[in-house]
């Protein structure tokens, strides 16, 4: 029974220990510091979003859209808009995402950066790839068309750019 007991508790370790991925480098908090600076007013508005406009979204960002409800976050200092955010979180592989994606006044994208990721860290892209794409229309954010990909990390890459292509489209309507 004790030998049992053992292979019980060092196979609990071991599959603990190895399969235990999942990181989170920011809270929320910290990520509208990270995007528009300490003592930002943040905040939120909820877009409910008709079937017309979901539509129409989907068809601009070229992807499903998993609720009609979105949220942004809007960022203030001393009565100035300094842009918006999401936190988009999504299944990359078989483990969830997710992102700040930051925009400016304007509905531009001018910061995206993981908070959290439970795929393995090699599966992660870069901050570096992330600033790539600041500043490019929705329509050229699309793998292989506009955006390099990552080898080894290609379903990150692509549910990534899913991701801000959805909070781009769905700005205007909002």
């Amino acid at each position: 029974m004790k030998g049992i007991f053992k292979l019980t508790a060092f196979l609990c370790l071991f599959w603990g220990s190895c399969c235990t991925q999942a990181t989170v480098f920011y809270s929320k908090e910290e990520a509208f510091e990270l995007a528009f600076g300490k003592g930002a007013e943040i905040t939120d508005h909820q877009v409910f979003l008709t079937d017309e406009q979901t539509a129409q979204v989907e068809q601009i960002a070229k992807t499903k859209l998993d609720s009609q409800l979105y949220t942004f976050f809007e960022a203030r200092r001393n009565g100035q808009v300094l842009g918006y955010a999401v936190i988009e979180s999504h299944t990359v592989r078989t483990q969830p995402e997710t992102l700040l994606i930051a925009l400016t006044p304007k509905g531009e994208l001018m910061k995206s950066e993981i908070l959290a990721f439970h795929e393995p860290p090699e599966y992660k892209p870069s901050s570096s790839w992330f600033a790539t794409l600041i500043g490019k229309p929705v329509n050229d954010l699309r793998q292989n068309q506009g955006v390099d990909g990552i080898s080894g990390a290609t379903l990150s890459v692509k549910a990534s750019l899913e991701g801000i292509r959805k909070a781009l489209a769905v700005f205007p309507v909002g």
